[in-house]
């Protein structure tokens, strides 16, 4: 009897087990069901928002760039060829002075009494020529004597020229128009042969010489466009033309010299400015793609392509060879095709692999096609 009321309970308690055991692996299943999707929930929050671009070709103009130095169409440093006191200064600092403008006048009196001198003896010799030459005409005096006073009156003559020339000297002029730069001359002060009074330059036009690799030399012309852009302004930017070419290529370096102008009208440019100078020889189209959107890693260039997997929109790091840049681009030479898509926005937060989520409304808009 104790035995069968034993087994009975023992099998009760079985049951009660299986039934407890049944219900926490159904209790399991529902919390990892729960879990899985609090992760995926919480996997479609942290996907990065960005905004896509679908890439396009657009223009690139081809350019060989290098860098030169500005100078005037003409530069001179004005000297004295004579050792003498300034007398009278005729400019002032930064003045713009036209071709044969007084600049500075020496102290002259030796010359002007050389020239009062030469002048007396040239009027004195011009009477006795005139005088025996009458002479000479009428038969009275012999013709060898009036030819010598003739070559008394020439010397005269010659005399006050040189005198005159003298006198020049002591004139000192602009021989162009252009800016005169600083100078510290001043009346009294005693220069030397030789010794610079100040700097004249022809800034309305502007010069710069740059160094071209001789394999561009079938590709240079006189009259090609250039654009030279001064450090000392960024964004500034002037046209011009390649003016001249040098007969030689320098062996050292095995490079030709080009020698471009440009017109600088309001004065800005100054002969010594560091310039950026740029040969536009043709255009072609090629896949590019803004700065912004392009990441470099140990000098190599990537972009986070959007890729679709399993039906969710990840990003993809992708390596490209990257080419000139202009006006915000870069051509994309290997890498991508037009058509891909890219993020264009937010690069900087996107991981490999990342999910994403566009912006929304975006309409993925186009890589300009200029």
């Amino acid at each position: 009897m104790i035995r069968r009321h034993f087994f009975l309970f023992a099998a009760l308690g079985a049951l009660v087990l299986m039934a407890v055991a049944g219900g926490l692996k159904i209790a399991a299943s529902a919390a990892g069901q729960g879990k899985a999707q609090a992760q995926a929930g919480a996997a479609a929050a942290r996907a990065t928002t960005v905004t896509p671009l679908v890439v396009a070709e657009r223009a690139f103009t081809d350019r060989i760039e290098a860098i030169g130095v500005a100078k005037g169409r003409q530069s001179v440093t004005i000297t004295s060829n004579t050792t003498e006191l300034i007398t009278d200064v005729h400019f002032r600092d930064g003045q713009r002075v036209a071709k044969g403008q007084v600049l500075v006048d020496l102290k002259a009196q030796a010359q002007d009494a050389a020239i009062a001198q030469a002048e007396a003896t040239l009027a004195l010799a011009k009477s006795n020529h005139d005088r025996w030459r009458a002479l000479a005409e009428k038969g009275v005096a012999p013709r060898a004597t009036a030819e010598q006073y003739k070559t008394t009156y020439d010397q005269a003559l010659a005399a006050l020229r040189v005198a005159q020339a003298n006198k020049l000297d002591r004139v000192i002029r602009a021989p162009f128009s252009g800016v005169v730069g600083l100078s510290d001359v001043a009346p009294g002060t005693l220069i030397n042969a030789g010794t610079p009074i100040v700097s004249l330059d022809d800034v309305a036009v502007m010069r710069v010489d740059f160094d071209v690799p001789d394999r561009y030399a079938p590709t240079l012309r006189e009259g090609l466009p250039i654009v030279a852009r001064p450090d000392a302004y960024p964004g500034q930017k002037s046209g011009g033309v390649i003016a001249k070419l040098d007969s030689r290529v320098n062996q050292n370096t095995r490079s030709i010299r080009a020698r471009a102008e440009f017109p600088n009208p309001d004065g800005r440019l100054k002969p010594g400015m560091m310039l950026r100078v740029a040969v536009e020889h043709g255009q072609r189209r090629a896949v590019g793609v803004p700065e912004a959107a392009v990441q470099f890693e140990t000098d190599q260039p990537y972009v986070f392509v959007i890729a679709e997997r399993g039906g969710k929109l990840v990003a993809e790091q992708r390596g490209v060879v990257a080419g000139v840049r202009e006006d915000g681009f870069i051509e994309i030479r290997e890498g991508l095709k037009a058509g891909d898509r890219i993020v264009a926005d937010g690069v900087n937060r996107v991981q490999p692999n990342a999910p994403l989520r566009l912006v929304q409304g975006a309409a993925a808009p186009v890589a300009a096609r200029s």
